[in-house]
């Protein structure tokens, strides 16, 4: 079997930990930040996870990873 190539995109969004679960960025954190409230942007800092659902299909783009 080839090797299977990684998704270069997908590589630079997500992260996994070392339990398995795969980490993200928030969104809605580039632009229009004024309108925002400073409480809405701090809750943008913290790190998200994938849905247990999607995983799957992000493991498949990061096979490496």
């Amino acid at each position: 079997m080839p090797k299977i190539k990684t998704h270069r995109g997908a590589a630079k969004r997500f992260s996994v930990t070392k339990s398995g679960k795969i980490k993200r960025a928030k969104a809605y954190k580039s632009h229009i930040l004024t309108k925002k409230s400073t409480k809405r942007l701090r809750g943008l800092r913290q790190t998200g996870y994938i849905a247990e659902e999607e995983q799957k299909k992000v493991r498949e783009l990061i096979p490496y990873k």
